[in-house]
């Protein structure tokens, strides 16, 4: 599922990548649907604009041909008229059109953004645990970008473009036809080496494109691991892997502008060749009288105005082309299919207690073996639960369970006697509070760290939240207090700090459960007393999950649940675990031997170190003897 950087390879043959290209161009162009109004008054103001300037050669010859030879003094006054009123009408309707083309694309570019981003926020938890924070950011700042550039460039001037080419050949046809065919004739040149080379700078392009990403890449990663880079004083390593990628951009971008210049000097070759045929043919026509010095003086600016346009044309539809990349990556992302979808027609609840149950629960992650397996869990309304046992055998796959961040393949999971699937997920996700090992806090202020627990709450109950999570008063102590910024994912806050600032978080949502992942194995002894008495606070009559590390931690609670190998292995009080001397029994064992066993490393390399430094005593009678 995750989205690769990489320009995507498509190995179908060429009808069905025609298809496939058209089915994703089509996608593309119906977020344009909407704006049906605004895009057809565009092209309406394309004709009248191209009307004019292809106004323009046909009064010309109108003023060689009528006017030069009779001295016609009143009809070259209509001639003025004509034209100045023309262009008046030109530049309204040219303002008319680059509002009109200025709405469209922003707003098709906004409705794009705004589809992408609802899709990353509604295919949900199992996408981002399968995908890298690289891969979302390069899904905007990349690929949306690339593709507004439809929007924004290449469909309006393809459109007013085509309709000069059109009228141009048209009117080109009516002065004279044979003429024409030359002219088409050139441009028909034009494709003998004009594709190769149109393809070779697409490809430089997608190259680039690649390169850019990959140094995007290693920039995220040496901005995130910058401390990693310091202590392992490898600055000249990462600039070493900065200045290579650099390095292939700059003979990328070389190669490129060679192959581009080739490109567009060929085809300005081609076309000067036409209108050295066209000279050649036309000067025999005028010569027996057949075609007119002014429809030539026409004709000619027609060509000229009209080849270019025409190849032009080519060049948008190519570089359009080259976007198919990205458009390919989005059109693949859009059409992802969440694991957990919201039900059609949800229950809900008037009131939530907090009663869990999941009965004969087995689940996998993709491509692995059973986590779970017919694992079943009854937890009461108020019932405080902790889930205990090794690493890997399932503990927080079952609180992602009851989060529903995942959907069991067997079994089910209910709240309140309704499974999870019937609830909508707003008021699932209303009704519990996460405590995670790792709090993450915005870069923003305490205030607005806390209110993420309810937008809606007021600064009074802020301060009440953060006095019952035993926050109040070390956020006093910060420089401004409640409006003090904590840096990126609260860098300025110390662990047991950001903890309670979590709390605060929950306490002010008012969670029915409590999730709490691990929340304080992370912490000294002494930042998790601080943490257990917030944890109290928030914990106090609501049903509580918890998976611990420290078994220590949980002395306290309700009921112990012993995970092994996805099943229940025992359960019950930690006084009835202990006396039963079982799997919890083991487990305690090895912690408290842990426990010992770090202790005694510590004293030994106390010990160790008072051997190595020479007493004061000792210097002294070494003086003495000297």
């Amino acid at each position: 599922m995750s989205l690769s950087p990489q320009p995507v390879i498509n190995e179908d043959p060429p009808v069905v990548r025609l298809i496939h290209g058209f089915r994703v161009y089509r996608w593309m162009i119906s977020f344009v649907k909407p704006y049906r109004n605004p895009l057809l008054l565009l092209i309406v103001s394309g004709l009248v604009i191209v009307g004019v300037e292809l106004l323009i050669p046909k009064l010309i010859q109108i003023f060689v041909d009528r006017v030069l030879p009779d001295r016609d003094y009143a009809l070259f006054g209509w001639l003025l008229i004509g034209l100045c009123v023309s262009l008046v009408i030109m530049f309204a309707f040219m303002a008319l059109r680059n509002r009109l083309e200025r709405v469209l694309r922003e707003k098709a570019s906004f409705d794009l953004t705004k589809h992408i981003f609802q899709q990353l926020r509604w295919l949900g938890f199992s996408y981002f645990e399968q995908s890298t924070v690289n891969d979302s950011l390069f899904l905007f700042n990349t690929d949306v970008s690339k593709v507004q550039e439809i929007y924004r460039r290449y469909l309006p001037e393809i459109v007013w473009k085509a309709i000069f080419v059109a009228l141009s050949i048209l009117l080109m046809a009516g002065i004279d036809y044979r003429l024409t065919l030359i002219m088409l004739v050139s441009f028909c040149f034009y494709y003998v080496l004009g594709p190769y080379l149109e393809k070779e700078t697409m490809k430089l392009i997608d190259e680039g494109d690649a390169l850019y990403m990959q140094t995007e890449r290693r920039i995220y990663e040496l901005l995130s691991g910058l401390g990693e880079v310091r202590a392992y004083g490898a600055e000249r390593w990462a600039f070493d892997n900065y200045a290579m990628l650099w390095k292939q951009i700059g003979r990328n971008a070389v190669q490129f502008w060679i192959v581009w210049s080739s490109r567009d000097a060929f085809r300005r070759l081609m076309y000067y060749i036409g209108a050295v045929a066209v000279f050649v043919y036309a000067a025999y026509r005028i010569r027996d009288g057949s075609l007119s010095v002014g429809a030539f003086v026409a004709f000619i600016l027609y060509y000229f105005n009209g080849l270019l346009m025409m190849t032009n044309i080519v060049t948008d539809i190519t570089e359009q082309r080259a976007l198919m990349v990205h458009a390919r990556r989005l059109y693949a992302f859009a059409h992802l299919e969440p694991e957990v979808q919201e039900p059609e027609h949800p229950v809900t609840l008037p009131m939530i207690h907090g009663e869990l149950r999941l009965q004969e629960i087995s689940f996998h992650y993709p491509n692995k073996k059973y986590v779970l397996y017919k694992f079943h869990l009854h937890v009461r309304p108020g019932e405080k639960v902790a889930l205990v046992g090794a690493s890997g055998h399932g503990k927080s796959t079952v609180l992602k369970l009851i989060g529903r961040f995942y959907d069991p393949f067997f079994g089910e999971v209910s709240l309140d006697g309704v499974p999870l699937p019937q609830l909508s997920l707003s008021q699932l996700r209303g009704a519990l509070g996460y405590v995670f090992q790792e709090t993450y806090l915005f870069g923003s202020s305490v205030r607005d760290n806390i209110r993420f627990g309810r937008p809606a709450a007021t600064d009074e109950e802020i301060v009440e939240a953060a006095r019952a999570a035993y926050a109040h008063d070390f956020i006093l102590k910060l420089p401004q207090q409640y409006d003090t910024l904590v840096g990126e994912r609260g860098i300025k806050l110390s662990g047991s700090q950001k903890q309670r600032v979590a709390i605060a978080r929950m306490l002010l949502k008012q969670p029915a459960i409590v999730v709490l992942d691990e929340a304080t194995s992370a912490l000294d002894q002494t930042s998790e007393r601080e943490v257990r008495l917030a944890l109290d606070r928030l914990l106090e009559g609501r049903t509580t999950i918890a998976v611990a590390h420290r078994l220590s931690t949980v002395m306290d609670y309700d009921r112990i649940v012993v995970v092994d190998d996805g099943e229940v292995a025992e359960q019950g009080t930690y006084r009835e675990l202990v006396r039963k001397q079982g799997l919890f029994y083991q487990l305690l064992e090895g912690e408290q031997q842990g426990e010992r066993a770090g202790s005694a490393e510590v004293v030994e390399m106390e010990e160790m170190e008072k051997e190595q430094k020479p007493s004061k005593t000792g210097k002294e009678g070494s003086a003495n003897e000297s």
